[in-house]
């Protein structure tokens, strides 16, 4: 396995992970939270990624980090695999029996896939109309939800047929990721704030912004649930990690990137001991 190793650099591009468990059932208030963040530099087998664990409340509509229980994670690669490095990964997750669900970004170029772990083979696609820009993708049930750029449309897909689908509206500020705990779904919209959606409607429930020291965490990104968080990716440069997905019943990390020609499996490990940097200098990005 290969390691990735602590090192202080300019970080041009990270990605964040933010954990409120918001199913319908899950009163507000007094609810405990915890969150990672992670970034990432050119390439990974090269490269530096980092997780920042930290704890979190929700109050008066707002996430907040707790400071003195952040935490710092590396990672080791387990595996790695084919991707199709003319994919603009948007969307990323696990569909079970080594397969992956994509979605892929661009105009004219946008798409959602299914493809085979082992070996990247595209096994099925729908290309979208040019006039769409792909963007977060999740699977409930039987139904794969995609979001847009710069649109408030959004197309649901049967994930056993993809050229069988229907478009909704939302109501988040833009289409940027989405994720599920299997009873609802998360959403976001490039900005700091999380979104609960209903899985019939696609109504917002409830919206959290994600601060971190009174600072508003900007440009969430590609959403996963793994073990009760919701973890996003942060956006920044086109060669930035922009996919996680998580297969719950082996335990398994995948993560990917915009135009990677591999996907990997990885293991965190949590950092013991002193550390360069701080969590604002690795995973609070600048705001344009």
């Amino acid at each position: 396995m290969a390691r990735g190793t602590l090192k202080k650099r300019k970080i041009p591009n990270q990605a964040i992970v933010v954990s409120p468990s918001m199913a319908s059932s899950t009163p507000i208030k007094g609810l405990s939270l915890s969150s990672r963040f992670t970034f990432r530099t050119s390439f990974l087998p090269s490269v530096l990624l980092l997780f920042c664990v930290a704890a979190l409340f929700y109050a008066t509509s707002k996430i907040t980090f707790g400071a003195s229980s952040s935490e710092i994670y590396t990672f080791d690669i387990v595996n790695e695999f084919p991707h199709d490095p003319k994919a603009f990964t948007q969307g990323l997750l696990y569909g079970g029996n080594d397969t992956l669900f994509e979605s892929t970004g661009l105009y004219r170029e946008s798409s959602v896939r299914q493809v085979l772990l082992h070996t990247g083979k595209v096994q099925a696609i729908h290309q979208m109309d040019g006039s769409y820009f792909g963007e977060g993708l999740t699977l409930l049930g039987e139904r794969l939800f995609q979001v847009t750029w710069l649109k408030k449309t959004g197309f649901i897909y049967d994930r056993h047929d993809l050229s069988k689908w229907k478009m909704f509206t939302h109501q988040m500020n833009d289409g940027w990721g989405l994720a599920t705990d299997g009873k609802v779904i998360f959403g976001s919209d490039g900005t700091s704030t999380l979104y609960q959606l209903d899985p019939q409607s696609l109504k917002v429930l409830r919206k959290v912004t994600v601060t971190y020291k009174g600072r508003e965490i900007f440009y969430l990104n590609e959403l996963e649930y793994v073990n009760g968080e919701v973890w996003a990716n942060v956006w920044q440069n086109i060669d930035v990690l922009n996919g996680i997905a998580w297969d719950r019943e082996k335990d398994r990390l995948f993560v990917t990137g915009k135009w990677w020609p591999k996907l990997y499996e990885i293991k965190l490990h949590l950092v013991k001991g002193p550390y360069q940097g701080s969590i604002e200098e690795y995973c609070m990005p600048r705001r344009y």
